[in-house]
């Protein structure tokens, strides 16, 4: 019994050393390829969606900036003035309540105190252009406050240049 269990720990040990010279399991994690294990680029576009945050949101009948799309902006400030080459976009969106016209002219003034703070925090002002969709493009379809906190909001769409 003593031998089976000496040849049962050698052959562990043997696994262990094997997979201690490969990365991702107790292998050096500064000598892996990103891709290869599906982490993002801390420069690509996705990270900037995905990581950072492309939305804020508002709240009704506002384009004030609050303290959690600030957050957010500040984040989006600094990845922003890394990549200054990339041009961006900020759409300004509404929820369903209101006129079109009404959700019109609050979603362009989203955008705008999104562009304004950004300019403020060191992003390039010819590098931003705002749009507005007011209530044209809901995020979520349904006549209940939760839906329509997720409409108002703006969205800092980067497009172009770095690779996702």
């Amino acid at each position: 019994m003593s031998l089976f269990k000496s040849l049962t720990s050698l052959v562990l040990f043997l696994s262990l050393m094997n997979c201690s010279s490969q990365d991702g399991v107790t292998g050096n994690i500064f000598e892996r390829d990103p891709l290869e294990y599906g982490e993002i680029s801390q420069t690509s576009i996705d990270y900037f969606n995905q990581s950072i945050g492309d939305t804020v949101l508002f709240t009704v009948n506002q384009s004030t900036l609050r303290d959690d799309a600030i957050d957010i902006l500040n984040m989006q400030a600094d990845w922003l003035k890394d990549n200054q080459t990339l041009p961006i976009t900020i759409e300004g969106h509404a929820d369903e309540q209101g006129t079109r016209e009404y959700n019109l002219a609050l979603g362009a003034r989203r955008a705008t105190a999104v562009r304004n703070y950004l300019v403020s925090q060191g992003v390039g002002e010819e590098l931003l252009s705002i749009v507005t969709y007011g209530k044209e493009r809901p995020l979520e379809v349904c006549s209940e406050e939760k839906c329509w906190a997720e409409n108002r909001r703006a969205v800092t769409v980067v497009s172009g240049g770095l690779g996702n």
